[in-house]
């Protein structure tokens, strides 16, 4: 047994190891400390990937960390964990598990497993001890192990709520928005002009200034020079006289001219537009969209810098940021070395009225966190400030050398006369540390390296002061520092010592879980700064809260607790109501008003849950389910626990249906919309399940994304598409053209994708297939989408594009995708009879795929109206109800296949 003193001190370790929630140390430090804590040889975090797979996310053995594994679950004791309760072998697990290469290469004798879960109580990974010796553990022990299994849990379900939020927020969520996004970051100019000879622009996308050299709102009435004026005199009359034309004849204008930029400098530019007619047939406008054809290499090479410039900045975390920042920099500026080196201390701007002392740095060393030299990392070092370039960069913000006294780089051989650096500063505007690139010759320019590093330095300053911030976080191990209010680790113990004593005295205790609505976008908008002050205004209230031992704390970002012993649901239902009032007071700061909305969860035991383990997993699923109510306030039932256990159930239904393969496939036509004959058709997956009936795709297909059963469902897809077409051809009513299928984002991301689906397919001709891949999951990784779609098109399929306009994918990448088609997303299909706006962006993506000599296929065809319009502007093909619903294979065959 374990005095109180001694279980004191394991809590206090252990909340220093989990204090690090939401850093990249945080699993490390965690399995480390479990190690020290518990006295076992071995400690493990693993998340696991698939059904039978993990993978670690920290290792400590022997009194070291070790690298990262994959390691297949079958036949382990971590099988018997996922998913379920706490497993403990105390002894000779090894002849438990004779098929377990780790614990013979660890010499484990005795083995401890706790499941992991996310918010939403599902099992995503486990935590494990080891021991090379029978080990037992008392209350204290497993308490241990269960805090730290929960911490590691929501950390990592955190970790993976925050990857799923940042590829949700790439969809445009409006119209207006859709239009602003599609047009505004295209490398050309979309207009709405009067048709006169002047070109009178009305609208004019931001893109007019990179095409002419001319701010939108310059062109715009011709307030400073009409769009026609600009135009080569020797292509004026022609111009005028095509578009005329065109517009007599009421089709789409593509046609080729010169004009003359701003600079002086002549370009050719190439121009698809139309006129919009009244009801009476006069022409109210021309619109239309403008790209600039002068030199398509140019700029394809400054659009691939700007997006590698962004991914540098954007996807890189963990500890190797600074390491891949300097080295993806220093690659992108050809320089010979580069460095980010952090100060010793914070220096204050340098104004007039208060200079540096005898022009001292308050700081007076350096010590380099990334040093990259010919390519290669090299050790860090610390190095004095006085009459180096680092010294000059601090005081000067940003500086260029050319052609200076040589310098030699801290702890390398390399010796450099010309450089480029910028200053990072904190949000105080204090400088913490220096970027800088070097260069062994002489340097001739220097314009577009200052702008990559300008833009490369504001995350670096972010991470630099992150991370000091960090150190001083680690050092408040039970406080939160932005509210003052207990932090996680303190209320953990809270919460078991309180669940202790009303389990004893059989009391009730209430656990609520509140949450700040929307609080991101305020972060986002205004600044951590403002949003740190609305936590602070925030816990203040909480803290005042006229009520008899209720105990608070800030579980984390904009999570606050609150635990309340003996109190009834009457009470705390009027909790609930003062708490929301409370909340959504207004709050003042920087002359600003800020109105915030709150997500309110709670549990009660022993009414809700029979065990107060259960308390926080039940309050937090109440949380859950909050958010999506309009309300915002869910006490906890067991319906929440039952839906989540639907979704295990329909999991398990929907992986027992792929692999006995009582899915269905469903054919939908496409059809030309000139000929009105049949050009394709698209799979459709349908599952009919013998209890629950019909399951709609929009329930199961997400699911199975979520659950990782895409990829198998994916297989069956395309073994069982590839079946149907070698059917029909033995049949002699081979269907027209080729069939579309679905790939998933998960598939496409198998860099074996290609060869995998030759495999699949391999009794029809490639040239029967046409993949469909989402614009939004191939600009994920658009280098790595370009070798795979490459790759397909050499094998034979063709490549269609889905749900095109909804993402973000910039023109030179699809310049350079091996791309046939374009689908134009059912959004904009819907309304363009009734919305200029959808309408302008289906006829700018028609001209896109024209200008990438790619066809489009519209989606979601109903009416005849739409069908019309859509042939008019150019679409070459089309499918929606108008022209068919899915139907299955005997049927489409009787329809479609047979004369």
């Amino acid at each position: 047994m374990h005095t109180r003193k001694e279980a004191a001190e394991i809590f206090r370790q252990l909340a220093e190891g989990v204090g690090d929630s939401g850093q990249p140390s945080f699993f490390a430090t965690l399995v480390e400390q479990l190690a020290h804590l518990l006295n076992v040889d071995h400690a493990l975090v693993a998340v696991v990937t698939d059904a039978t797979v993990a993978e670690t996310l920290a290792v400590w053995s022997n009194g070291s960390p070790q690298a990262n594994i994959t390691y297949p679950l079958t036949g382990t004791p971590c099988e018997t964990v996922v998913g379920f309760e706490p497993c403990l072998y105390a002894c000779d697990v090894q002849s438990r598990f004779p098929e377990d290469d780790l614990l013979f290469e660890l010499g484990a004798d005795s083995y401890m497993g706790l499941p992991l879960f996310a918010p939403d109580g599902s099992a995503i990974g486990l935590l494990a001890v080891l021991n090379n010796r029978p080990m037992t553990f008392d209350g204290l022990e497993n308490e241990v192990l269960r805090i730290a299994a929960a911490q590691a849990g929501a950390e990592l379900g955190r970790r993976q709520a925050e990857n799923a939020l940042r590829k949700s927020e790439a969809a445009a969520k409006e119209s207006e928005r859709r239009l602003n996004t599609l047009l505004n970051h295209l490398p050309g100019m979309a207009y709405r002009c009067r048709n006169n000879h002047d070109w009178t622009m009305q609208l004019v996308s931001k893109g007019a200034e990179a095409l002419t050299g001319y701010r939108p709102d310059e062109l715009e009435e011709s307030r400073v020079t009409s769009f026609a004026s600009l135009v080569h005199r020797g292509d004026q009359e022609r111009l005028f006289l095509d578009v005329q034309a065109a517009i007599r004849q009421r089709r789409p204008y593509r046609v080729t001219y010169r004009i003359r930029h701003r600079d002086g400098s002549e370009r050719w530019m190439w121009e698809q537009g139309q006129a919009v007619f009244s009801e009476a047939g006069d022409v109210l406008c021309l619109e239309g969209f403008i790209t600039d054809v002068t030199d398509h290499q140019e700029a394809q090479r400054v659009q691939q810098a700007v997006v590698q410039v962004a991914s540098t900045v954007t996807s890189r975390v963990g500890d190797d940021y600074f390491q891949q920042l300097i080295a993806t920099l220093t690659t992108l500026l050809e320089a010979d070395a580069g460095f980010i080196a952090l100060l010793d201390q914070p220096v204050p701007p340098q104004t007039s009225e208060r200079p540096h002392p005898n022009g001292l740095l308050p700081a007076t060393t350096g010590h380099t966190v990334s040093l990259v030299v010919n390519g290669q990392a090299r050790k860090n070092h610390t190095f004095l400030l006085r009459d180096t370039p680092v010294e000059r960069v601090v005081l000067e913000q940003e500086s260029v050398v050319h052609h200076g006294q040589r310098f030699t780089l801290p702890g390398a051989t390399l010796s450099a006369q010309a450089w480029i650096g910028r200053r990072l500063d904190n949000a105080k505007g204090e400088a913490i540390g220096v970027m800088m690139v070097f260069y062994q010759a002489p340097l001739t320019t220097n314009a577009f390296a200052t702008s990559v590093l300008q833009i490369l330095s504001t995350g670096a300053a972010a991470e630099l002061e992150r991370r000091r911030d960090h150190r001083h976080m680690h050092q408040l191990a039970y406080t939160d520092s932005i509210t003052g209010l207990p932090n996680r680790v303190q209320f953990m113990e809270q919460l078991l010592e309180m669940g202790q004593q009303a389990q004893e005295k059989q009391s009730p205790l209430a656990l609520l879980l509140l949450d700040l609505r929307r609080f991101k976008e305020i972060n986002d908008l205004h600044g951590h700064q403002i949003g740190d002050q609305l936590l602070a205004t925030v816990a203040g209230r909480l803290r005042h809260l006229d009520l008899p031992s209720v105990h608070c704390a800030r579980l984390s970002g904009d999570e606050f607790a609150l635990l309340f012993p003996r109190i009834e649901r009457a009470s705390l239902d009027e909790v609930v109501k003062q708490l929301c009032a409370l909340v959504k007071r207004p709050i003042r700061l920087d002359h600003r008003v800020f109105n915030l909305d709150v997500s309110i969860g709670f549990a009660r035991y022993p009414s809700d849950v029979s065990k107060v383990s259960e308390l926080f997993n039940a309050a937090s699923i109440a949380l859950h389910h909050a958010k999506k109510r309009d309300t915002n306030i869910s006490p906890y039932t067991q319906a929440m626990r039952h839906t989540l256990e639907r979704r295990q159930w329909m999991t398990e239904r929907l992986h027992l249906a792929i692999l006995e393969g009582r899915l269905e496939l469903y054919f939908q036509p496409q059809v030309d919309l000139r000929t009105q004959t049949l050009t394709g058709a698209e799979a459709l997956c349908r599952w009919h399940d013998p209890e629950w009936g019909w399951v709609s795709p929009a329930e199961f297909i997400p699911l199975a994304e979520e659950r990782g059963l895409i990829r198998l469902l994916g297989d069956w897809v395309l073994e069982e598409a590839a079946r149907q077409l070698g059917s029909w051809q033995a049949a002699g009513t081979p269907l027209p053209g080729r069939l579309s299928i679905n790939i998933s984002a998960q598939q496409f991301a198998d860099p074996r994708l290609t060869s995998h689906i030759a495999t699949l397919t391999a009794n029809v001709s490639p040239s029967t297939i046409a993949l469909e891949l989402t614009e939004s999951d191939f600009m994920r990784d658009p280098d790595q989408a370009i070798i795979i779609t490459q790759a397909m098109r050499q094998a034979g399929y063709a490549l269609f594009i889905d749900d095109f306009g909804t993402g973000y994918s910039s023109l030179s990448y699809l310049r350079r995708f091996a791309a046939d088609a374009l689908k134009i997303d059912i959004s904009f299909v819907r309304d363009m009879l009734d919305n200029h706006h959808d309408r302008a962006i289906v006829q700018t993506i028609i001209a896109m795929a024209n200008t990438l000599e790619m066809k489009t296929l519209a989606e979601g065809v109903e009416s005849a109206e739409q069908a019309a319009l859509l042939a008019e502007m150019g679409c070459n093909q089309a499918q929606g109800y108008w022209f068919g619903r899915p139907l299955p294979a005997n049927e489409f065959a009787r329809t479609w296949l047979n004369g």
